[in-house]
């Protein structure tokens, strides 16, 4: 199936977006303030020294999908006092990155929008509203409404899923993370990797440099 055809082959459909470095530039500025502040906690509960609290919330990101998933399992960490402590920003709206043209492009896009994010929901929320793009969705489902369950668990997947009525197959699952869209084909969804990459794993079905190609990408033109 060609590239340009596999989303819109896919019928009536929901769109289910990642939010950070899928829908704004996470990397520029919140990613380092929140991996700063996420060392921090670690360093202070556990006693490490700056090194040890960043390999280990390293660590537990790779293989949890989430340092917080980590803490709770191996240190019984309260998930909301760690979200809250990791998530607090002196000045969210200066930090924020967003492509000129998103609001019009997502506006473009037919069928149903949920956002479905690893991230708190007070944060998910406020970056939603700061980019001007909180009423294009219809749900958004964070770290909280997953149970503390962080995508690429398929759990995280299946209780989007089952709240929502879902057929996998009728949903695009939009995202940066290779290994979350390995899980969204698992289950049967169309898969659109937002990446600057030169290659297309077997688990993407459409590569695109921005979120602002999918308008032209679900009608069935090429870039």
């Amino acid at each position: 199936m060609p590239a340009a055809t596999a989303i819109q082959r896919c019928g009536p459909r929901t769109w289910l977006f990642d939010l950070d470095n899928t829908l704004h530039d996470a990397s520029a500025h919140i990613f380092p303030h929140i991996n700063r502040a996420m060392t921090g906690y670690i360093r202070d509960l556990l006693a490490l020294d700056e090194a040890g609290a960043c390999q280990l919330r390293q660590a537990y990101w790779q293989r949890y999908g989430a340092t917080l998933l980590g803490l709770v399992r191996h240190h019984g960490v309260d998930p909301d006092h760690f979200l809250a402590s990791t998530h607090d920003f002196p000045d969210l709206r200066a930090m924020l990155v967003v492509e000129p043209g998103l609001r019009a492009a997502l506006c473009r896009l037919p069928g149903r929008k949920i956002v479905f994010s690893n991230a708190p929901r007070v944060y998910a929320e406020a970056v939603l509203r700061l980019a001007g793009v909180a009423d294009c969705f219809d749900r958004l489902y964070a770290i909280e409404q997953l149970h503390y369950q962080p995508k690429p668990a398929l759990a995280a997947f299946r209780t989007l899923l089952a709240r929502e009525q879902l057929e996998p197959r009728r949903c695009i699952m939009v995202e940066d993370t290779a290994a979350n869209l390995a899980a969204a084909k698992r289950l049967g969804m169309k898969t659109v990797w937002v990446s600057r990459s030169l290659r297309r794993p077997p688990q993407v079905d459409v590569l695109v440099r921005s979120a602002l190609e999918l308008p032209r990408r679900a009608a069935g033109r090429a870039a």
